[in-house]
C-alpha cells in the first residue's frame, strides 16, 4: 500500500511576479510523494487564492484521504470522484500517475496510451511593471520566439507597443488576468490586432463573460479563470476563441487529457498553462501541451532556482521529462 508524504516548499522568484490581482517573491508550493516498496512517485501543486486554495486548505484535503489511501482504498480512478478539481487533486493525480509509471518501468504516456511526445516551444512571461520595465526586459528576451505580456492598467497599450518595439520578431499575447472591463477590451483589443498581438488572455473577470457574448474578436479570446474542467466549456461556446489548461485548475493530468479532448471536439483550440512552479509541476503538462496552439510552461525559467534534476529548456524549447524527475 502506498504510504503518503507531504512537503511544502518555497522556491524563489527572479526578481518577483506580479500580475493584475498582486505580486509575489516566492513560489509556495505542495509536493505529495507516494511510495510503495522501491517505487516512488510525486506531484506538485500551487494553491492559489483566485480559487479560495492556500497551502493549508489543500493539505488538510489531502490529508482527509490518507486512511483509505494507505489502506489502499483510493486509486487514480476514485481520486477522480473523492477531490473536487483543483490543486490538491492535482498533486495527488500526478503522484499516481508517476507512481504507477515507476512500477511498471514504463513512461506515463505509454501508460497513457499516448505517442512519445517530443520537445515543445514554451511562452515567455513578462511580468506586469512599467512601460519602461517591460520594455527593457523585452529587450533582452527579443530572441525568444513568444513573449506573453501581464497587463491591467490604463498604460497597457503603451506596455504593447514598447515591447513590439523592443522585439519586433516576437510572436506576441497578452494577458489581462480578469483586469478589464467591457469598455476597456473595446478599446484595446482592435488596437493589440493593429500590433500584432495574436491571443488576448482572460480579459474580463470570469463572472463578467457573458458580456463578451456577440462581442468582435479581432484578436483571439482564450478562457483561463473561467476555464476549469470540462464542465467549464459549454458556457464558454461563442464567447472565446482558446481555452488554457492548467493542471492546478483541471484537479490533475487525468482531467486535463480529457478536457482537451472534449474542447477541441467542441471546436476550442488549446493552450496549456502553468502557476509559478518548478520543473515537476511543469513535467505532467507536457503531456497536454503536445500539439497545443498555445503553450506556456516557463515556471522554472522565472525561479531562482529549479530542482535536480530539472527539466531541460534550450531558449524556449522545452523538452520532455527525463524519468527521474516524473513519470
Amino acid at each position: 500500500m502506498p504510504q503518503l508524504t507531504l512537503a511544502r516548499e518555497a522556491w524563489p522568484i527572479l526578481g518577483g511576479f506580479r500580475i493584475s490581482r498582486g505580486a509575489r517573491t516566492a513560489a509556495e508550493v505542495l509536493v505529495a510523494t507516494l511510495r510503495d516498496g522501491e517505487a516512488e512517485g510525486r506531484g506538485e501543486c500551487v494553491p492559489y487564492a483566485r480559487y479560495g486554495e492556500s497551502l493549508e486548505s489543500v493539505t488538510a484535503q489531502i490529508e482527509a484521504l490518507r486512511g483509505d489511501l494507505e489502506a489502499g482504498r483510493l486509486d487514480l480512478r476514485a481520486l477522480q470522484e473523492a477531490l473536487p478539481a483543483g490543486a490538491a487533486r492535482n498533486a495527488l493525480d500526478c503522484a499516481f500517475w508517476d507512481l504507477e509509471a515507476k512500477r511498471a518501468g514504463r513512461r506515463v504516456w505509454e501508460l497513457a496510451g499516448l505517442p512519445a511526445p517530443g520537445p515543445v516551444t514554451s511562452a515567455y512571461t513578462l511580468s506586469l511593471d512599467t512601460v519602461e520595465a517591460m520594455a527593457a526586459k523585452a529587450a533582452a528576451n527579443a530572441a525568444r520566439p513568444l513573449l506573453k505580456l501581464k497587463l491591467a492598467g490604463p498604460e497597457d497599450l503603451d506596455r504593447v507597443r514598447a515591447v513590439r518595439a523592443a522585439a519586433p520578431a516576437a510572436k506576441l499575447v497578452v494577458d489581462a488576468n480578469e483586469g478589464w472591463d467591457i469598455a476597456q477590451y473595446r478599446a484595446l483589443a482592435p488596437a493589440l490586432s493593429t500590433l500584432g498581438v495574436s491571443m488576448i488572455e482572460q480579459p474580463l473577470h470570469a463572472e463578467a463573460d457573458e458580456e463578451l457574448a456577440g462581442e468582435a474578436r479581432p484578436v483571439a479570446l482564450c478562457a483561463d479563470e473561467s476555464c476549469h474542467d470540462r464542465g467549464s466549456l459549454p458556457g464558454l461556446v461563442g464567447r472565446y476563441d482558446l481555452v488554457n489548461i492548467k493542471l492546478d485548475k483541471t484537479g490533475g493530468l487525468t482531467e486535463a487529457l480529457a478536457l482537451k479532448a472534449e474542447a477541441e471536439r467542441l471546436g476550442f483550440r488549446v493552450m496549456v498553462g502553468c502557476m509559478l512552479g518548478t520543473s515537476l509541476a511543469m513535467a505532467p503538462a507536457v503531456l497536454p501541451a503536445q500539439g497545443a496552439e498555445v503553450v506556456d510552461l516557463d515556471g522554472p525559467l522565472l525561479l531562482s532556482e529549479d530542482r535536480d534534476p530539472a527539466l531541460r529548456f534550450e531558449g524556449s524549447t522545452l523538452h520532455p521529462p527525463a524519468a527521474s524527475l516524473w513519470g
